[in-house]
């Protein structure tokens, strides 16, 4: 793993939150930055996983087709997608006037989890101010986990949950290299949870159907084709699929990579330029640090999170306090 174990591992990414409560707000922004510059002119390269579609997530279609982000990375509940947008639209003007004018328009990209059991939803408490604040805080270096940010209602497999994350390094050739992950976890049914030992926890709380969602927001220096981005991504399904969720009907189960390596620029200056590419022999490296990540990331995301009562009176328990009443032997 990488120094701080973060996505942030991975030179150059910075991750920000803004975290909401009071009067029934248990809500929040977090920001995921791939590169310092300006995100519209220089483009990190990107793909995208729907392994179940049941979401409410803005720009995902033009990543998918054109293989690029423009904009930081929001994260929010289902009903903060559009103030996230507005608040991405015109920092993207703001610093590119010609945008929509002159130029292209600008790909807003934000992904969501409904928050609903825990945070008041149709208070609609998330602002543009927000989405603003969870950029302006982005830094590299240690990311806070758990109920933070856009994680602050969130829940996974009966027990309080939010956002998680980890990193691998690899070597090739005598060169480093890191893939992080960012989770933002709301999904499982109570009792699915394995753990790596292969226990199942009781959370003690009433089983309901798989209704919830996950975000992984995947990065890596690693320098990957679009096609190479896309196979990563898809492997983030495998780590999911070892902490025991299956992507029920109503699961929102997205999965985003991308790299800093070799970014796209806006206006170029030739017609063709020249990309570097990992060789597929060596890209299991790369797989094998997608499922253990995205893994982790969850994990990590369960056992920092604190109990917190629902919105109807239930518990949603602490992993980390089931965990110290219930030792292993």
């Amino acid at each position: 793993m990488g120094p701080e174990n973060a996505v942030t591992d991975v030179p150059g990414v910075a991750v920000g939150h803004r975290s909401l409560s009071g009067d029934g707000i248990v809500t929040g922004v977090t920001a995921v930055v791939p590169h310092p510059g300006d995100l519209f002119r220089l483009k990190p390269r990107a793909a995208v996983e729907i392994i179940n579609g049941f979401g409410k997530s803005a720009g995902l279609m033009q990543v998918a087709e054109l293989g690029t982000i423009e904009t930081p990375i929001l994260l929010t509940n289902t009903f903060g997608v559009a103030a996230c947008t507005d608040a991405l639209i015109r920092r993207a003007i703001a610093a590119n006037p010609a945008i929509g004018r002159k130029t292209s328009t600008v790909n807003p990209l934000v992904c969501e989890c409904n928050d609903g059991a825990i945070n008041d939803i149709q208070a609609m408490a998330v602002t543009a101010a927000d989405a603003d604040a969870a950029i302006d805080a982005a830094r590299p270096g240690p990311v806070e986990q758990g109920a933070v940010g856009a994680g602050s209602g969130m829940t996974a497999f009966g027990f309080k949950a939010g956002i998680g994350t980890a990193s691998r390094r690899m070597r090739v050739e005598g060169h480093d290299f890191t893939l992080g992950t960012l989770v933002l976890a709301n999904f499982g049914g109570a009792g699915d949870l394995v753990l790596p030992d292969g226990r199942r926890p009781d959370p003690r709380a009433d089983a309901s159907p798989e209704r919830g969602s996950v975000i992984v927001v995947m990065a890596t220096d690693l320098p990957l084709g679009d096609r190479q981005l896309q196979r990563v991504a898809r492997r983030g399904g495998a780590g999911l699929a070892r902490l025991g969720a299956f992507w029920g009907n109503g699961s929102g189960d997205i999965c985003l990579c991308f790299t800093t390596a070799d970014p796209v620029e806006h206006a170029p200056a030739t017609a063709v330029f020249q990309q570097a590419r990992l060789s597929d022999g060596f890209i299991d490296m790369a797989f094998r640090a997608a499922a253990e990540t995205v893994q982790e990331a969850v994990l990590n995301a369960l056992c920092a999170a604190p109990a917190m009562p629902a919105r109807n009176g239930r518990l949603y328990p602490a992993l980390a306090d089931w965990l110290k009443e219930n030792p292993l032997p």
